[in-house]
């Protein structure tokens, strides 16, 4: 990696300006208990593969727009049953898992150039954007990690290639933090970087370490399976690396929105909202934003008929309205704002909430079993654990679009919040705990404050009274039902009154002795 391409506070490798004693101590933390994930105050390594459908794409030009708050060190093209680009030789496949489109050479392909298309856009817009957060990574440095992976045919992992050598070598590196392997498609090309350190290692006195080693750093976030690597290959194989399956909650910001977005957040979801905030008059990354009837076509895909403003309407799709980023909870759940959701994936956060899997202590699950209360309908329900967000992040979206375009007085940025006192607490059933909180946002706005009860991600279950609710200080009052370790989680939530509005967060967890 040529280091210097990139922008100065992303460019050094985080062992090199933290002291080896508190990496020891982040890494002793994963280790040290398994329901633990990681701690939240370093930003994340990822890695994203690709299969470059038109909800990838979305998601990823949203990504660039989110590049300052990961370490992102691998951007690979990769296949799925739903795209892939064929050996070149005229070679005929039939899908294992996808009967629909029978016998082909190549499937909706749309090339291995898209990435570096939008990283143009994105260096065109880079000088304002650091304006805002030096942190935003330059567009060079972007391109160096783009790699091609496994691209040839569905769940194709028979070889190695440059984006599964990538990977194995992120994965073999020194630095102890753990890389989140962002599964935008099919799992074949970090199946095929496992299967390399498997065959590089396996049978050596070094084996049982690498195997450690691998099987702590890399955590996986899937939506879907989307070919069979993962349960063919790398769950027989690599038991011990960490899982969050999302199979339910991503619909809330992927193709099926209309049908589970209660009609209250559609607002942000909808032509009008996207017109006024995403689509113009933000730069040229955000004009290529894919939308609803806006008279795009992807090249290699003529599935991708979103574009067209007859097909929008048949299908009862307001113009510029959002198509789908099914893929961006994998990095929403890594945004560190406040939620400390990578503690624990049953905390839940802004990329969904899930469940220790009944069968794999190494593996996170959503479905139909894993309800968030929607105060919508008024029922249980599977997707809203990410719905509940829909407004923050569209808003959080549509201020880093301002970014693209504005100076730093003329855009709004995010409130800081704090607790003055420790984000874990012990309590005795029947006492009352003072909550203090404290926020201060960067453009002088007014701040409103909410403190309310995660119920579904506490292990208490039941209703709990926070006096005080909209203020700094709040007191929770701890049922006497209450048992000897059972949690309550308490969020404080502060909102500015800028535009758009942001808001940030601040997790507490009292713990009942």
């Amino acid at each position: 990696m040529d280091i210097n391409n990139k922008n100065s506070k992303t460019i050094k490798k985080i062992f090199l300006v933290f002291p080896l004693s508190l990496l020891f101590l982040a890494f002793f933390s994963v280790n040290s208990c398994k329901k633990k994930i990681t701690s939240e105050p370093l930003k994340p390594r990822i890695v994203v593969t690709t299969d470059g459908e038109v909800d990838d794409m979305d998601s990823f030009i949203r990504l660039l727009l989110y590049s300052n708050e990961f370490n992102i060190e691998g951007l690979v093209y990769s296949s799925s049953q739903w795209h892939y680009a064929g050996d070149g030789k005229g070679t005929l496949y039939t899908s294992p898992t996808n009967a629909r489109y029978g016998e082909r050479t190549d499937l909706r392909w749309p090339g291995t150039d898209w990435m570096e298309g939008f990283i143009d856009e994105y260096a065109q817009v880079y000088k304002n954007l650091i304006i805002h957060d030096t942190d935003y990574p330059a567009a060079d440095y972007l391109k160096s990690i783009i790699k091609i992976g496994n691209i040839e045919f569905e769940g194709e992992m028979a070889k190695n290639t440059e984006g599964s050598d990538w990977i194995k070598s992120i994965l073999l590196d020194e630095n102890p933090e753990p890389v989140y392997l962002q599964i935008w498609g099919g799992t074949n090309t970090v199946a095929r970087a496992l299967k390399s350190i498997q065959e590089t290692y396996q049978g050596t006195e070094e084996w049982n370490i690498i195997y450690n080693k691998v099987s702590e750093k890399a955590i996986i976030y899937t939506v879907l399976d989307q070919d069979i690597t993962y349960n063919e290959y790398v769950a027989p194989n690599w038991p011990d690396i960490r899982v969050i399956y999302n199979s339910a909650q991503f619909w809330s910001f992927a193709y099926m929105w209309p049908r589970v977005v209660p009609d209250e957040l559609k607002v942000y979801m909808d032509g009008n909202w996207h017109k006024e905030n995403i689509k113009f008059n933000h730069g040229p990354l955000l004009d290529s934003y894919y939308c609803w009837g806006d008279e795009q076509q992807i090249k290699g895909d003529p599935e991708h008929n979103h574009g067209n403003p007859e097909v929008a309407e048949q299908r009862g799709m307001q113009q510029y309205s959002f198509i789908s980023e099914g893929d961006s909870p994998a990095y929403f759940y890594l945004l560190n704002y406040g939620l400390r959701s990578t503690e624990d994936p049953s905390y839940g956060g802004l990329g969904g909430r899930f469940v220790l899997s009944e069968t794999n202590n190494r593996r996170w699950e959503d479905g139909r079993n894993v309800t968030d209360y929607n105060p919508y309908t008024g029922e249980q329900e599977s997707t809203y654990p990410q719905i509940r967000w829909v407004k923050v992040l569209q808003n959080d979206f549509a201020a880093r679009a301002d970014w693209c375009v504005t100076d730093f007085v003329d855009a709004n940025h995010a409130p800081e919040v704090k607790v003055n006192h420790s984000l874990d607490i012990l309590a005795n059933s029947g006492e009352e705990v003072s909550l203090k909180g404290e926020a201060t946002d960067p453009d002088g706005n007014n701040l409103s404050y909410k403190w309310w009860q995660y119920k579904e991600a506490g292990t208490f279950g039941k209703d709990v009274i926070i006096k005080n609710s909209q203020n700094k200080e709040a007191i929770l009052s701890i049922p006497e039902d209450a048992k000897s370790g059972q949690t309550i989680h308490v969020i404080l939530e502060v909102t500015d009154d800028g535009t758009p509005e942001l808001t940030r967060f601040q997790r507490i967890i009292v713990s009942i002795e």
